[in-house]
This record gives structure tokens, C-alpha cells and sequence, in this order.
């Protein structure tokens, strides 16, 4: 897809729109703090002469804000904060996210316009699948509209709203003969998602002969991440600008309004489907000409922002969610226990790519199983690293529990039981010093281990993040690989590539005593957690059907620790967390 040049010349006889896309980095329920920084886009806004700015949907309240939606006080200050943020609006246009109220609340799009709030846009479609839960809070938008501005007819739409081929886009476009489509969203990242949004932004270009704006949400809130990467689609369908990844970003670009209106004019579509729709009605708004001397506009730095290929991307959207997660959670320093494992490795280089190494502090706390080499890997990484490193053995507090269980135990045979205790000492010496200096523990289990529950509660699972959560185990290997390859040098051991994957808590444990080779087990986790399928489907991928029903089974049976597991980052198309809500008491089998 080729990059048109968003950088032209002012003719007497173009007709030309400034817009700026405002990707910023909000934070739920910080009204203030959210307020205060859509004011200081709009005087960097004004600063480049923009005619309109863009920002985010509910950039007020940060996105989702969940049941505070049930706090009359909260949607109080959501619309005082827009009244606020109108009085700055002196000398330029301004959609902005927020929440409505008229008796029930909406999800809309205030348009301020040269200090006042002239109209809002309500959501039409409200998404109720996967991570959202829209139709719980809102009520649907009725009413659509274009509004005129420098004499450039402009439909406002919100995120869903641009997804469906149909209105309230085509009506804004063919109806009202908008030229321009701004569409504010959050939209929540998962791996190859961007590449297909613009895809679709692009056809709803071309489709409907109209330049679309598309202004996203970027930062962490909780589980979630927003990428940003906010575009603007010519009406032919080819890309204009594009923000950032991953990072707040100004997107500005002059639109030559003029050629749309041309191209519209002799595009036979534009006549078929403007006669097939005159019978709805379209409010059109008319804003006033701004009381404002020449306009003369500053250049716009000229910058190409290029898509991050598939591992840099989930790998800067680890950061990112694990970093707004911290910080804006009020920590500054995490905690992670270090096994000399590829998990833990992984996780507390995305931590200190998040915070910096100041920021991290790593715990080894080896047992009488724990082999040399996993002690010197830890070593080696945490000096690699540049982290603090404490250690911990834990063999006199195991001896300890074995002597104070042992009436108990008398007459049985180890197992499981004593591995498990040594995961929850781990656990223990993590949260006494997360609860005695204030850090925050960052559990170290990929989404293998959580799916099929190779994991311990109140063990390795004690935590307050878990970076990993989304991440199956092939992938956690591609990510560590990707990121020494980045830095150019081995700063994740070369051994802890080589060496099996093992929990060593017993003589010589591998994690395939227990689970199939990761290479079979992930392909099937991923056809049956994240694709829905069955036995059946699975089984024609090669897999055999005693392996899938037992892995299913695993699956099933873990629910209840998967409801105990901190939140983590969304990576994939679903993420076990609030994609998939299972009840834990569930006697059906998928076989």
C-alpha cells in the first residue's frame, strides 16, 4: 500500500482541511488527569493551525470504564469535563470521546466548536462480544448526522460504527455527501489485528468515495492494550498518514477536500445510491466561520510511520500493558522470581524494558532440585539485565513443612503434594517482600501452563500481573529470541534456550513428563480454546483424538484456577480472561 503525501500547498482554489489525530494514552476513572491532557493536544493542535482534531472514544473517562458507569458522580465530572474542555476550544473543532446522558447514557462524540458544544454523536452499534460488554451500560444512537466545516460536509461515527459496510457511514456519505469520515475509537489490540483494521478502513474509503479519519486509543488498562496506529484512508483507498504503534502520537495531514468533491462527482456509484437513499433523513449541521486572522499554517513535519512486523509488535504490546499496569496502578518496582527458566527470563526482560532496570528486582530461590545450571542462568540474566538479585534458598523452609506434615503424611508416598509446597514457599517469600517494600510480583506462567493448569495455586500463580497470561510457550520462545536478536547480543542466556523446559521440583522433572512436546500441545490449545473447535475438527489436523480429549479435559477441569489467575496481557484473538467465561461447575464435554 503506497503512502500518499500528506503535505500540500495551499492554492487560492483548493479547498483545503487541516485535521489532527489525537492518539493519546488515557487512564479510566482519571478524569482530571485525562482533561488535562486532551487540553494540552488542543493547544498543540492549535500551535499547527489544525481546523479539527480528533480524539479517542470516552478519551474523558479512559476506556472501559466498566460498572463506574453505574456512579451517578462519576458521569457528573465526565460532563463537566466536556464543558471544560469547550471553553478551549476557541478557534477550532473538536470531536471528542465521552459519555452522554439524556436519562440513559451514550456512548458518543462531543463536536465542540469555537468555545461551545454544538451536538454529540451516539454510538450506534454497541459491541457485546469477546472483551466488551457495551449493551450493559449504553442505549444505541438514533440520530445521525454530518456537519459542515470550512464548507467540507464531515460525518462523525465511533469505533463498532465503522465496521459495517452499511449506515451509519453510507448514509453520512451518500445521503449527506460527506466527504470526510471521522471515526474515534478503542479498539483493543490482538496479533495481526492492525493489518486487518486497515484493511477494512480502507475499503470504507473507497466504497464510499470519502476520506476516512480513524483516530485510536493507545495504553494498557488492565488486561487490555490499545495500539494506536491511527490512520487516515484517501477516497480512493490508499493510506495518507499513520500514528505511531504503541505510543501517543499527533497525526496531522492537509486533506484536498477539493479533489474528493470532483472524484464524487463523476463516480455513477455516488448518483445510484444517493437516489436509493433520499428518503432518510440526515441532520446537517452548519458551523460557524472561526473569528480568526490569516491562516497562516506552520509545516507538518514530514514522517513515515512503517507497521511493526508480527514479533515486534506483540512484543511492544507486552510492554506497554505491563508498564500502564504498573504505573498506573500507583508501583514503581516489580518483583519476579527468576527459575533460570525461558519464562521468567522473558518476563523480567519485558519488565525492564517497561520500567527500566532500576525498576525490577529478580528472586532466585533454589531447592535441593534445583540444577546449577538454572542458578548460574538466573545469575547470568540478572547481570545481563543490569537488576538487583536476592536470593533465597528455600530447602530448610521445605525440610521445615515435611517435619511439621509428616503425622499427617505418615505411611504415603511423596507426589504432587510436596512439589506443590515448594511452589507455595516460593510464593510465600515472593509476597513477604512484595508486602514489605511495596513491589508489585509479576507472575512468570504462559498460557500453556494456565490452559491445561500446570500451574500451583497460591504457588507460582501468587502474583498481582501476569505478563505471560496470553502468551503460548513456542511463542514465549520466538519472543525471547526476538528480543536478543534486537539488542544484538545474548542477554537471555544461550543455555536457557537449550536446556528442557522443567518446573525442578522433583529429581530430573521435565515438563513433558506431564504434557505433550509444547511444538503439539499449543496447536491444539489454540483450535480448541481460541477457534471453538471440537474433537472432531481437531482431530483432522493430524492430532490424535486420545491426546485432544485429554488435553480437553485439562482445559475444562483448570476453570477454577483460571478464575483465581491475575490479569495479563491480551496478545491473541482470545485471551482466557474475559474473552472466555466458562462456569467453573460444568459437567459438559466438547467430545
Amino acid at each position: 500500500m503506497r503512502l500518499a503525501l500528506c503535505v500540500l500547498s495551499w492554492g487560492k482554489n483548493m479547498r483545503m482541511l487541516r485535521i489532527g489525530l489525537c492518539q493519546i494514552n488515557t487512564t479510566v476513572g482519571d478524569i482530571e488527569g485525562n482533561t488535562r491532557k486532551i487540553l494540552d493536544y488542543i493547544a498543540r493542535g492549535k500551535r499547527m493551525k489544525a481546523d479539527l482534531l480528533a480524539f479517542p472514544e470516552m478519551a474523558i473517562t479512559g476506556y472501559p470504564p466498566e460498572d463506574l458507569l453505574f456512579m451517578p458522580k462519576f458521569i457528573e465530572a465526565d460532563l463537566k469535563a466536556v464543558k471544560r474542555i469547550a471553553q478551549a476550544t476557541s478557534s477550532i473543532t473538536v470531536l471528542v470521546g465521552f459519555v452522554d446522558k439524556d436519562g440513559d447514557i451514550f456512548n458518543a462524540a462531543a463536536l465542540l466548536h469555537d468555545g461551545k458544544i454544538v451536538d454529540s454523536y451516539a454510538k450506534t452499534f454497541l459491541p457485546n462480544y469477546g472483551v466488551f460488554d457495551e449493551d450493559r451500560y449504553f442505549q444505541p444512537g438514533k440520530e445521525n448526522f454530518i456537519f459542515i466545516l470550512r464548507s467540507t460536509p464531515i460525518g462523525p461515527s465511533i469505533c463498532e460504527d465503522l465496521w459495517y459496510p452499511g449506515d451509519p457511514i453510507r448514509t453520512q456519505a451518500l445521503s449527506g455527501g460527506a466527504e470526510l469520515i471521522v471515526n474515534i475509537s478503542s479498539s483493543p489490540y490482538h496479533a495481526g489485528k492492525s493489518a486487518y483494521r486497515e484493511k477494512m478502513i480502507s475499503t470504507r474509503a473507497s466504497d464510499n468515495v470519502a476520506i476516512v479519519a480513524y483516530c485510536n486509543l493507545v495504553g494498557g488498562q488492565d488486561d487490555l492494550v490499545f495500539d494506536g496506529g491511527s490512520v487516515i484512508f484517501d477516497q480512493t483507498g490508499n493510506l495518507i498518514a499513520r500514528g505511531k504503534q504503541f505510543e501517543e502520537d499527533l497525526i496531522l495531514a492537509d486533506l484536498d477536500m477539493e479533489a474528493v468533491f470532483r472524484m464524487r462527482l463523476h463516480d455513477p456509484r455516488i448518483r445510484k445510491e444517493r437516489l436509493a437513499s433520499e428518503e432518510k433523513t440526515l441532520k446537517r449541521i452548519d458551523l460557524p466561520n472561526y473569528s480568526r486572522q490569516a491562516r497562516k499554517r506552520p509545516p507538518i513535519p514530514k514522517k513515515e510511520n512503517r507497521p511493526l512486523d508480527r514479533l515486534s509488535e506483540i512484543y511492544a504490546a507486552l510492554v506497554l500493558g505491563t508498564g500502564d499496569y504498573i504505573r498506573k496502578n500507583g508501583f514503581r518496582t516489580v518483583l519476579i522470581g527468576l527459575s533460570g527458566g525461558i519464562d521468567s527470563a522473558l518476563t523480567a526482560a519485558i519488565a525492564v524494558d517497561a520500567l527500566g532496570k532500576k525498576g525490577v528486582v529478580g528472586v532466585t530461590m533454589p531447592s535441593q532440585y534445583s540444577s546449577k545450571g538454572s542458578i548460574d542462568d538466573s545469575e547470568l540474566l540478572a547481570r545481563n539485565l543490569g537488576i538487583r538479585l536476592i536470593k533465597i534458598p528455600i530447602t530448610e523452609i521445605f525440610q521445615a513443612y515435611l517435619k511439621t506434615l509428616s503425622p499427617s503424611f505418615k505411611g504415603l508416598k511423596p507426589g504432587v503434594t510436596e512439589e506443590n509446597i515448594q511452589a507455595r514457599i516460593r510464593g510465600n517469600v515472593l509476597m513477604a517482600l512484595s508486602n514489605k517494600f511495596g513491589w508489585l510480583v509479576l507472575t512468570t506462567g504462559n498460557k500453556s501452563e494456565m490452559s491445561v493448569g500446570y500451574c500451583t495455586l497460591y504457588g507460582d500463580m501468587a502474583g498481582g500481573f501476569a505478563v505471560l497470561k496470553d502468551v503460548p510457550k513456542t511463542l514465549v520462545y520466538e519472543l525471547a529470541r526476538h528480543r536478543n536478536k534486537e539488542e544484538r547480543k545474548e542477554t537471555i542466556p544461550r543455555n536457557t534456550f537449550m536446556k528442557p523446559p522443567s518446573a525442578e521440583l522433583r529429581p530430573d522433572q521435565k515438563d513433558e513428563d506431564s504434557l505433550p512436546p509444547y511444538p503439539i500441545l499449543d496447536p491444539i490449545l489454540k483450535a480448541y480454546v481460541e477457534e471453538d473447535k471440537g474433537l472432531e475438527e481437531i482431530a483432522k489436523m493430524g492430532f490424535k483424538e486420545g491426546l485432544i480429549k485429554q488435553i480437553i479435559q485439562l482445559v475444562d477441569r483448570n476453570e477454577y484456577k483460571r478464575r483465581q489467575s491475575p490479569p495479563g496481557v491480551k496478545i491473541t484473538h482470545r485471551a482466557l480472561g474475559k474473552d472466555r467465561r466458562l462456569p467453573v461447575t460444568n459437567k459438559y464435554r466438547n467430545f
